[in-house]
């Protein structure tokens, strides 16, 4: 339908509202369509010299020659019309299409792949996995009521804890892939087995829903364990936190050997030990303990000759204070 012409004006006739809107309207819609970057267009057939309908206008900063805001005037006049708005980020380039090409494999063993090598990295492997069947056998036992046969698989699961990392970096086959793994590993057999063991023992001793929340309380601390350890850097000397193989092995013990506490106390001491692997107090590593002298050792095997359960208290809850206290030590220093 034809547009109705204006008539022209006179000098006694006024202006029409609407044209003195035009222009604002017209200079704010083409400010508007440069930053939003909409992509413009003719309908129908395009010309010869047109870009393409879905050809991104550059930015009005970086256009060369005369300023965007006339093109756009232009283009509306003679014809050119909005076919989509993309609201686009200016801060943002245009997403191009995700590369087709196939990707490439990351090896789960890096270095040389030869055949002696493969059958180390799968004996270390077979160690993890190992641990990992152990966690669970420990799950069947303690849901059947085999309590302290379900601590000693525990035990098991520390004892190929520690011999897979040594043996990864003896046989010089260690990978993130071994690592990955043996984290897994650890949720299962110390994140989820130890509690649930630990809960069958405290059956008929405290209420069940104090029972259920420590372990609960120690499954949630293992899992935040383990993430933290696998994203923060490594300190050779000290633990930030008790490691969950460590107070996986406490727990183990406790039910092994029937520590004569009232149920409310091992509760609270389950739920101890589960702050005490996400603090950040340092606690020293096995290696540094082994190097004490010997006679520090003496008591503690003196003590288990006279009392195994007594001394086994007295040595947890030493290493428990010995992280605050070194924490106490660094400030003070520092």
């Amino acid at each position: 339908m034809p547009r109705t012409p204006w008539r022209r004006r006179t000098t006694d006739s006024p202006r029409p509202a609407g044209r003195r809107w035009a222009g604002q309207l017209r200079r704010g819609g083409t400010f508007a369509r440069q930053v939003l970057l909409v992509r413009v267009g003719r309908r129908g057939h395009e010309s010869a010299g047109a870009p393409p309908a879905d050809a991104v206008p550059e930015h009005p900063y970086l256009a060369d020659g005369p300023h965007p805001a006339d093109r756009y005037d232009v283009d509306r006049l003679t014809g050119v019309e909005i076919e989509s708005v993309v609201p686009v980020s200016p801060a943002l380039g245009p997403i191009g299409p995700a590369d087709a090409g196939p990707s490439a494999t990351i090896p789960l063993l890096p270095g040389e792949r030869t055949v002696a090598r493969r059958i180390k990295f799968a004996v270390v492997n077979g160690c993890t996995l190992a641990s990992l069947t152990l966690g669970m056998l420990a799950i069947f036992l303690a849901m059947h009521g085999s309590v302290r046969v379900a601590a000693g698989c525990l035990i098991a699961c520390v004892a190929f804890d520690g011999l897979d990392g040594a043996l990864a970096r003896k046989l010089g086959v260690a990978s993130p892939f071994g690592a990955q793994m043996d984290s897994l590993a650890d949720m299962c057999s110390f994140g989820l087995a130890a509690p649930v063991v630990v809960y069958a023992s405290l059956a008929g001793s405290v209420s069940t829903a104090a029972a259920a929340v420590a372990c609960a309380l120690v499954a949630a601390c293992a899992a935040i364990r383990l993430a933290r350890f696998n994203v923060s850097p490594k300190d050779g000397r000290f633990f930030s936190g008790v490691p969950t193989t460590m107070a996986a092995a406490v727990l183990a013990v406790t039910v092994l050997i029937g520590l004569p506490v009232p149920g409310k106390a091992l509760v609270a001491g389950v739920a101890l030990l589960a702050f005490a692997m996400v603090s950040s107090f340092p606690y020293a590593k096995l290696a540094r303990l082994i190097k004490l002298p010997p006679w520090v050792w003496l008591a503690p095997v003196i003590g288990a000759l006279i009392d195994i359960r007594l001394t086994f208290a007295l040595v947890v809850v030493g290493y428990l204070v010995s992280g605050p206290l070194l924490w106490l030590r660094q400030r003070k220093t520092v």
